[in-house]
């Protein structure tokens, strides 16, 4: 059913598909669920036509994938970038699916985004792209229906122009995008969302497996890669709590820090990121080491916190190895899939091996506080409110802790290990397990399958 040119969505089924095992074979019914949730609902792809500034016509693929309704509208990012095809949206439509489903809130799964690149590109030039853009998927979202928002590449400046664009086009103001500005039905924390979400739900993590390496400490040490949005709110946090952020990267190399990030150069980072700016040109700064072509895995010494914050397939199994040597005991998912299976393989293995492994947290579990806030979002769209920071951080943190629980109580049960006072529940198997349940349950009572 999976074609071979799909790697990146064989390997989010596969892990799903070993996740589930121990559950199929206790309700084998379950099976043909599996089989037909895979399968997206609907693959939109269309060409975006769009004039450059010297008045030439360029020609970009765009896609959207509607992968799953059961739960509510379809709910997931566009991503712009060149490395964009079906095999990448197919998969984190996939994941979506069931990490939406984790929060509690009524939303379906989805993706989409076309392999523009908007780096290097003028303001202008990126405002004719988003409008030819939204001049197809118009046709196929809406706030009950399908609500996009932000993703790598997509930014504030891209949501406010295909808003704009549909807004032309339908004649009405709706919630139909989320990561809206505040002045204009946008909510507060949506941007912070996924790094702080990812951190309240570390914090869990850590006050079970290992208290000795809290966030309130500058001598736990935390790892997190990338330098977008996500990486810049979760090391703010880290920062924020206490503890010692070491390293960022972005695609060309990885800046180390001897003495850890302070606030200010995160922001330093944050502007030259919103310049499409290299950490490369921060090499000179004091106390700062940059290493061209290299992910921050291998390159520091000592981590107790690893979280990876860029993209997919960014931990592999040699950094994985490294990782364990370095003395890490958290591994959390900020990016989507962001390790990959032989990864995955060598920190459960850890896990199993007792006190003092790595405990492992997927991405659809530990990075879902930017969906929610997302729903969060729509919600105050419907009632045409807007709810102060401290309500949303709030109900976030209650979002995280809740997915937190049901993973850990869904791993204990279906993991098919026999665990003990020593060895900590898969989180990698409670958030699949948990996440598929609730939407196979929803599915079969709509008459999807049975």
């Amino acid at each position: 059913m999976v074609k071979p040119f799909e790697p990146e969505f064989q390997q989010a089924l596969d892990e799903l598909t070993t996740s589930l095992q121990p559950f199929l074979d206790a309700n084998p019914q379950y099976k043909k669920a599996l089989e037909i949730v895979q399968v997206p609902e609907r693959v939109l792809q269309f060409r975006v036509v769009w004039e450059d500034d010297q008045g030439v016509a360029q020609v970009n693929h765009g896609f959207r994938v509607q992968y799953n309704s059961a739960l509510g509208p379809y709910k997931g990012g566009l991503r712009l970038h060149p490395s964009v095809n079906l095999s990448i949206l197919k998969f984190l439509g996939f994941e979506q699916t069931f990490k939406n489903a984790l929060t509690g809130l009524s939303m379906g799964g989805g993706k989409g985004g076309s392999d523009f690149d908007p780096k290097g590109k003028s303001d202008s030039e990126i405002r004719r792209f988003c409008f030819s853009f939204m001049g197809e998927l118009f046709r196929h979202i809406g706030s009950d229906t399908d609500v996009p928002a932000g993703d790598i590449g997509t930014g504030g400046r891209e949501i406010g122009f295909l808003f704009g664009a549909y807004k032309k086009l339908r004649n009405e103001f709706t919630g139909m995008l989320t990561g809206k500005g505040l002045t204009w039905g946008g909510s507060f924390i949506r941007p912070e969302a996924t790094g702080y979400g990812l951190i309240y739900f570390v914090e869990h993590m850590i006050a079970k497996a290992c208290p000795k390496y809290s966030l309130d400490k500058p001598s736990t040490l935390v790892a997190i890669s990338g330098s977008g949005n996500v990486a810049q709110f979760t090391a703010l946090k880290v920062i924020e709590l206490g503890a010692t952020v070491l390293s960022l990267s972005d695609s060309k190399g990885s800046l180390i820090s001897d003495k850890g990030y302070t606030k200010e150069f995160i922001r330093k980072v944050a502007d030259l990121k919103l310049k499409g700016g290299s950490l490369a040109s921060l090499a000179n700064e004091e106390g700062y080491t940059y290493h061209a072509g290299a992910r921050p895995w291998t390159l520091i010494p000592t981590i107790h916190i690893a979280l990876p914050g860029a993209t997919q397939n960014e931990v592999s199994a040699e950094e994985a190895e490294a990782l364990l040597k370095a003395g890490v005991r958290i591994v959390a998912e900020g990016s989507n899939m962001g390790c990959t299976a032989d990864a995955i393989d060598i920190f459960e293995s850890s896990r199993k091996a007792g006190p003092g492994g790595v405990w492992y947290a997927p991405g659809k579990a530990s990075n879902c506080g930017g969906v929610a806030v997302s729903g969060l979002e729509m919600a105050q769209n419907s009632q045409r409110l807007a709810w102060t920071t401290q309500e949303v951080d709030s109900k976030l943190k209650d979002i995280m802790a809740e997915c937190y629980g049901i993973c850990l109580t869904a791993g204990t049960k279906w993991s098919g290990e026999e665990l003990t006072d020593e060895v900590l529940p898969s989180l990698l198997s409670g958030a699949n397990v948990a996440g598929f349940i609730k939407v196979a349950d929803a599915m079969k009572a709509q008459g999807d399958w049975w």
